[in-house]
């Protein structure tokens, strides 16, 4: 899930708005409503993975490109001037400073479900909406590699609160920003 090169951050009135979480947390719930809102282009690290793995040139699936993909993408439409709004699970310090070094306006948003019976629910009932893709079993949640966060960011419990909910709390902390 590397880095990208330290290129400077696109320096722009355009934000991006990094929506990482565990599985089942929301992400793409809310990623897809907010993008619409904002006008943001959306961008979905889960696809481009898929999409590496569909090509058959990959020995195995990725673990950095399609983050690196991501955040070469991200860049291409900030420096456009458009809004982009990134949905990952973000697990690491790595993944999270790279973010960072893409935008020089970045909002990184933490989605939680703090109800575990919820969240193990969600998990277990989602249906793939990206063809091929395998999704996680809980064990696998749990199991994750997903380093606490070390820095401000806002979070964003989503066993309390609805969707458009959720979205509103994000465009709130944007026109604070």
């Amino acid at each position: 899930m590397g880095e990208s090169r330290r290129l400077p951050a696109v320096t722009t009135s355009a934000v991006l708005v990094v929506l990482g979480g565990l599985p089942g947390t929301g992400k793409t719930t809310i990623a897809r409503p907010l993008a619409r809102s904002l006008g943001a282009a959306y961008l979905r690290i889960d696809t481009i993975e898929q999409a590496l793995v569909a090509s058959g040139e990959l020995a195995a699936p990725p673990r950095a490109a399609g983050y690196l993909a991501g955040y070469a993408l991200t860049r291409d439409q900030l420096a456009n001037g458009v809004d982009v709004v990134a949905e990952c699970v973000n697990p690491l310090r790595l993944t999270r400073n790279a973010w960072q070094a893409v935008g020089s306006r970045v909002l990184e948003v933490e989605l939680v479900c703090s109800d575990p019976r919820e969240h193990r629910a969600r998990v277990e009932g989602r249906v793939a909406d990206i063809p091929g893709l395998t999704l996680p079993t809980w064990r696998d949640v749990v199991e994750r590699e997903y380093e606490p966060w070390d820095r401000d960011h806002l979070i964003v419990d989503t066993a309390v609160a609805t969707a458009a909910e959720c979205v509103d709390l994000i465009l709130r902390r944007l026109k604070e920003n």
